[in-house]
């Protein structure tokens, strides 16, 4: 599938927000929508009027009834699935939150060691990203998936987090 990204219009527009405290991530297990039964950080689609920002911490007080703080944009990712679907996110890291991460029937929270990842049961492209994140790095993605398996990508890392789009 060949994809015209300079031309390329998203269905939908979201976030996914990190919060990593010492050595570990608060990553939940989803258990419904898009990517239902992997594992994510926090996120979901913006609203109407909504910043990244304000979609990201709304997304992580419904999912986990916490607030997080000290957000940073770390990335933007571009995705296309053959069906016709697309999505762009907003990715954020959050270094502190407020509250008691809570289940909720969106999403299970699971403190998890950075160093054990199980990216074998999350999307094939957070392998790729996700470590750049976790060490403070900026990037940029395009993927082309046909359901769950990732056809072909492309990652660029930044000096900053500088350019990208609110």
């Amino acid at each position: 599938m060949e994809i015209s990204w300079e031309n390329w219009v998203p269905t939908d527009r979201a976030t996914l927000l990190f919060v990593v405290k010492g050595s570990e991530v608060l990553l939940i297990r989803k258990k419904r929508g898009l990517g239902a039964g992997k594992m994510n950080a926090p996120g979901g689609r913006l609203e109407g009027g909504e910043t990244p920002q304000q979609g990201a911490i709304r997304e992580v007080e419904e999912e986990l009834s916490v607030t997080p703080r000290g957000l940073e944009k770390h990335g933007e990712l571009s995705f296309q699935f053959v069906d016709g679907y697309s999505i762009f996110v907003h990715v954020f890291r959050a270094n502190d939150y407020l509250g008691h991460p809570t289940e909720s029937s969106e999403a299970r929270p699971h403190w998890t060691p950075v160093a054990e990842i199980p990216y074998r049961e999350m999307w094939a492209d957070d392998e790729l990203w996700v470590p750049i994140l976790l060490r403070g790095g900026y990037f940029s993605g395009r993927f082309v998936f046909d359901g769950e398996t990732m056809l072909t990508h492309e990652l660029v890392e930044h000096d900053s987090g500088t350019g990208f789009s609110e």
